[in-house]
């Protein structure tokens, strides 16, 4: 069979499973399997190139077709201008948190040698950008989950091996760092108990601990994240925290009420509410 219409057939299949991005998921499956980047795979169909892709590629769409996340079958994920390794066990860094990387990096303007703390760093993707991106920071993260810090530990020892990484809970954590770190950031498990995610990808593959954040509202973990962000942060050190779009005023009303000014809310680029920022008083 032809290229084209394989990934046709592919992109068929996968439309008809309810996957969101039919083609671009058969086409990074090819690339996948030829080891090849995906405008390559694009490229060839539309030349009408044939390329045999074989059972490998078949059983991997069949995988996809029954929702198993697309990073999984590939075991990477972009982030920013990382590619991260992913699997089971672990959350898949999602786009709209690259937003939260970028306040956190511009929180580090003007500072020398910024020290940094990504509490609930799951795969590491935040400390990783930050580190990689911002050459003089001092990072340092830490994650609850042993298997997502085992994640962390690959991705950071290959794309960020200065960042130091600890096993445990981010309200205590780093209690020699209290009052001197620069920026505090962090994407916390934030869902509510009654807004289980839709898309089976999320549902039953990420990790619970990474996506209920506990208490009527999802906020209990993101307040215990703002109490850590107080403890660890020297005046005029500023804390950056990811939340789910309906939870942007509750969480600026916790800030509002500690020891924080200039607290605000920003949007992700799609216009969502997606994140605070506030700076300690």
């Amino acid at each position: 069979m032809s290229l084209p219409a394989t990934l046709r057939a592919a992109a068929s299949r996968l439309a008809d499973a309810g996957v969101p991005s039919p083609r671009h998921d058969a086409e990074v499956l090819a690339a996948f399997v030829l080891g090849v980047p995906r405008p390559q795979v694009a490229l060839a169909a539309a030349r009408g190139d044939v390329l045999e892709l074989g059972e490998r590629f078949e059983a991997l769409v069949d995988e996809r077709a029954r929702r198993v996340p697309l990073q999984h079958l590939t075991g990477t994920a972009p982030f920013r201008d990382l590619v991260l390794a992913v699997g089971p066990g672990v959350f898949v860094p999602r786009p709209e948190t690259e937003v939260v990387a970028q306040a956190a990096l511009d929180a580090t303007s003007g500072l020398a040698e910024p020290v940094v703390v990504d509490l609930c760093t799951g795969s590491g993707a935040i400390a990783a950008a930050v580190a990689v991106e911002r050459p003089g920071a001092r990072v340092h993260a830490v994650e609850l989950s042993p298997e997502a810090h085992a994640w962390a530990a690959q991705n950071l020892a290959a794309l960020a091996p200065s960042v130091e990484l600890r096993l445990g809970d981010a309200s205590s954590a780093f209690a020699d760092l209290d009052g001197t770190v620069d920026v505090v950031v962090s994407n916390p498990p934030y869902v509510p108990p009654g807004a289980v995610p839709h898309d089976p990808e999320v549902r039953d593959h990420d990790p619970e601990v990474a996506l209920y954040g506990g208490g009527a509202d999802g906020l209990a973990v993101p307040r215990l994240v703002v109490a850590a962000a107080a403890r660890l942060l020297r005046p005029g050190g500023a804390v950056v925290v990811e939340h789910a779009d309906v939870q942007q005023a509750a969480l600026l009303a916790v800030l509002q009420a500690g020891p924080w000014r200039d607290a605000a809310g920003h949007a992700d680029l799609t216009g969502r509410p997606r994140y605070v920022t506030a700076v300690r008083a």
